[in-house]
């Protein structure tokens, strides 16, 4: 398909119109229009040539990565992106799933122990191809991208998407960030990561604008959780970033940052922020310093986003109004439904057929139409004496506290609720005491935290404590921390708040 509302018409179109308007901007390169229409076209009749039944992408971001995504959704080709952050066995185990018989990598030894007999063929740019050994599986029809669920362990779950979602997501998304072919943004997310791909390389694509892509490492990232405020800030500014995405975690990062002293991205126009709960407090301390942040919300099953706050309708506090393409409902209990923008079908079960996703989530619509979040569903509880607590709440606000890097709240049944808490830096007992009491003097009784617990290991992805986009696992971390949750340390009481960041 390439017609004028699809990703590949637009870069038709523009190819013909604007030909030498950059597109693309890499660490050593940049391709102009003209030129990336040309390579896509040229590398998916390549692949088209090597008759892949499901292509692997594991590479870091750069121009590279973009034509090869583009050259698959060109050619009708099953993509799945595969993050860099992921273990080997992470690798295997979703190119096993997916079925993945061509691995597209910047790492000629990727997967090796899956590959054929015959040394990696460098293919396109810094790409070398690699076949596997992969057996076929059975997508659901009509399957262009496998994306895997942010909870990813050992056994990610694969999330099978279609064109039309993908490009309903992509062009409401244009509409409601009000993209323009002036723009210039700049991906500080894996291009890996759903929300990435589409805000960050296909609506700049359809609006005409440049999209620079540059290595995690020089934008100031480590890995899916390792950040150089310093660095991403530089590459902000030196892009002329108008527009960005961000984590919770990455803006904190910048809030702080920028109130050291650190020169503020005076050319950025649009900021969006999601992935995880945001708290209002971080946004109102981002909006005083000149950010402009937009609150989102999605998922990889509809495509990621779902409603988003936009220029001239922003209110922190909630996830926007629903994107145009969008339907959404509100179930008992508040659980959260959206129409309009469904995923195909899991890797290894049947394809769906319903018209409703219910996305586990809870909420609910004000009286203009805006989203609010509450939280995961199967993550709130129900505290000793009847009160439902939304950990994520009390969660965005312990993040706020200098001495808090990052936390996790429990609180099932107890007469006080408690939280694993993993330190910033070098800080004390008595620093994190008194972030929790500053912290407590914002919240209700009900959602207080009684006590904590100090956790051995920062959460992340590699010790399956930490979804790709930032979220605490926090079945795997109640495992981890089971006999410590049992009887944890009382929360001194401090004489004078510290650390307060907002």
């Amino acid at each position: 398909m390439s017609g004028p509302g699809s990703i590949i018409g637009a870069l038709t179109h523009h190819a013909a119109t604007r030909p030498e308007a950059p597109a693309l901007e890499g660490a050593q390169h940049r391709l102009d229009y003209a030129a990336l229409a040309e390579a896509v076209a040229t590398l998916a009749e390549i692949l088209q040539a090597l008759r892949p039944r499901v292509v692997g992408l594991l590479a870091d971001n750069g121009p590279d990565w973009a034509v090869a995504d583009l050259a698959c959704l060109a050619a009708g080709i099953p993509l799945v992106p595969l993050p860099t952050f992921f273990t080997p066995a992470q690798h295997a185990h979703a190119a096993s799933q997916a079925g993945i018989d061509l691995l597209l990598s910047d790492r000629p030894e990727a997967l090796s122990t899956l590959a054929r007999r015959g040394a990696p063929r460098l293919l396109y740019g810094s790409l070398y191809m690699r076949r596997l050994d992969s057996a076929p599986v059975s997508l659901p029809p009509g399957t262009l991208k496998i994306t895997f669920t942010s909870g990813t362990t050992g056994t990610p779950k694969g999330v099978c998407l279609g064109r039309e979602a993908i490009e309903n997501v992509a062009a409401s998304l244009q509409q409601a960030s009000a993209a323009r072919p002036d723009d210039r943004h700049v991906a500080l997310l894996p291009l890996a990561t759903l929300l990435e791909n589409i805000g960050g390389l296909y609506v700049p694509l359809l609006a005409g604008a440049t999209t620079r892509l540059l290595p995690g490492e020089q934008v100031g990232l480590n890995g899916s959780a390792g950040v150089d405020p310093a660095r991403l800030l530089a590459a902000l500014g030196a892009a002329r970033a108008t527009s960005t995405i961000l984590v919770p975690q990455l803006l904190l990062a910048l809030v702080a940052t920028i109130r050291a002293g650190a020169a503020h991205p005076s050319a950025l126009r649009y900021a969006a922020v999601g992935g995880a709960p945001v708290s209002p407090r971080l946004l109102e301390a981002a909006t005083a310093l000149g950010l402009p942040v937009f609150e989102g919300y999605g998922l990889s099953e509809c495509a990621s986003v779902v409603a988003v706050n936009r220029p001239g309708d922003n209110q922190p506090g909630c996830v926007g109004r629903p994107l145009a393409h969008v339907a959404l409902a509100i179930g008992p209990g508040g659980t959260i439904h959206v129409g309009g923008a469904g995923f195909l079908g899991y890797l290894g079960e049947a394809p769906r057929h319903d018209e409703w996703i219910d996305t586990g989530d809870v909420g609910h619509l004000d009286a203009d139409g805006r989203l609010h979040i509450t939280g995961r569903r199967k993550s709130m509880f129900i505290t000793a004496f009847g009160r439902n607590v939304a950990p994520e709440w009390v969660e965005r606000e312990l993040l706020l506290q200098a001495p808090i890097a990052q936390a996790a709240v429990f609180g099932e049944g107890r007469s006080s609720n408690v939280a694993v808490i993993v330190p910033r830096g070098a800080a004390s007992q008595a620093d994190i005491d008194a972030a929790i009491a500053a912290t407590n003097r914002d919240l209700p009784d009900y959602a207080r935290v009684g006590t904590w617990i100090l956790a051995t290991t920062p959460f992340s992805p590699d010790n399956g404590q930490l979804t790709a986009n930032g979220r605490p696992r926090r079945d795997a971390i109640a495992a981890a921390y089971a006999d410590a949750l049992t009887e944890p340390r009382p929360l001194d009481t401090p004489k004078e708040p510290h650390g307060l960041l907002c």
